[in-house]
């Protein structure tokens, strides 16, 4: 007969969790769309230095009457790496990618970061390989290539495909580098550091955006206004919310939910649907993660041993650094 601890517990989520967990993921997924509807009137980097100057400007007031914690150099390199990477390439390659490809399809590539991050932490953070990791990253991989098939193959589609791996990959160094500097540096003041480094990587980009701002109507800006406050700034907060009153993992299912939200999404307001190929290899991507989640029966034994000697411990912790597939 199975130990009772073994089983692992399905945590009750209050109405208000699960009103932040539902604001989480269509912001996230809405931000795929929206970023397809602003790119005819912005390029693809002068949409992302706006979009970090506001994220940046909403998340500095989500600091006020917070304490300080002055980072040590060790800290200052890796919320930098985080910067450059999670914020400024990435939001760049998810901009250039979605010139091509639509925002479901986009979204459904996105979505491989976690297990990129995962096999990351085995590699580089030495938290090792499950069995299960390798075989739902191959899973995933192979999702990967059929929505490269279901995107009809062409330069200009084959082109975002790569571009929306660079920002999986990117996205996955990001959270990497992120892990460590929350060791010692609140998470919040991790998010404004990067989102901000981000921005002023994105500087290069400040004559094109006056030209865009100057020819561009009031709703695409207003979009970008959107990107900066609803998914970069009001999402990672709710998101920081429900993670401290709930297990991360459990939490981590609702990014599942980002792709076809986005794809509803993109259907309703552009007009846009992915091919049914693309759709397929969206589901095996899925598949993949859900597959890379799964435990062996030791690890789970281990886990169960181990929380039963903690003891009770908080559902969550606002620092942990898994992300869904923020848009």
């Amino acid at each position: 007969m199975s130990n009772p601890t073994s089983v692992r517990q399905i945590v009750a989520v209050p109405p208000l969790v699960l009103a932040a967990i539902a604001v989480t993921v269509l912001a996230w997924a809405s931000a795929f769309i929206v970023i397809r509807g602003v790119l005819p009137h912005f390029g693809p980097g002068p949409l992302s230095l706006l979009r970090l100057a506001i994220g940046s400007a909403a998340l500095a007031l989500l600091l006020i009457g917070r304490p300080w914690v002055k980072p040590d150099r060790r800290a200052w390199l890796l919320i930098i790496g985080c910067g450059l990477m999670w914020f400024g390439v990435y939001n760049f390659a998810l901009n250039t990618a979605e010139q091509t490809l639509d925002g479901g399809t986009t979204a459904m590539i996105v979505n491989f970061a976690p297990i990129l991050t995962a096999l990351g932490a085995g590699l580089f953070l030495r938290e090792g390989i499950p069995t299960w990791l390798a075989i739902g990253a191959g899973v995933a991989f192979l999702g990967v290539v059929l929505i490269g098939l279901g995107t009809g193959g062409g330069a200009a589609s084959g082109t975002g495909l790569l571009w929306a791996l660079a920002a999986a990959l990117t996205y996955s160094a990001g959270v990497l580098l992120q892990k460590p500097a929350l060791g010692s540096v609140p998470a919040g003041q991790v998010t404004w550091l990067a989102c901000t480094i981000g921005a002023l990587s994105s500087l290069p980009f400040v004559g094109e955006l006056m030209a865009d701002l100057r020819s561009a109507p009031a709703a695409a800006i207003m979009g970008v206004v959107y990107l900066g406050i609803v998914p970069t700034a009001l999402a990672f907060s709710t998101w920081a919310f429900a993670l401290a009153r709930m297990p991360a993992g459990q939490l981590s299912v609702s990014s599942y939910l980002v792709p076809p939200v986005a794809i509803l999404l993109g259907w309703l307001f552009l007009g846009e649907t992915p091919t049914l190929l693309a759709v397929a290899g969206g589901t095996v991507c899925l598949l993949g993660v859900a597959l890379s989640r799964r435990r062996s029966r030791q690890a789970k034994q281990s886990a169960a041993d181990a929380h039963a000697a903690e003891g009770a411990q908080p559902a969550g912790n606002a620092g942990d650094v898994h992300r869904g597939p923020a848009g």
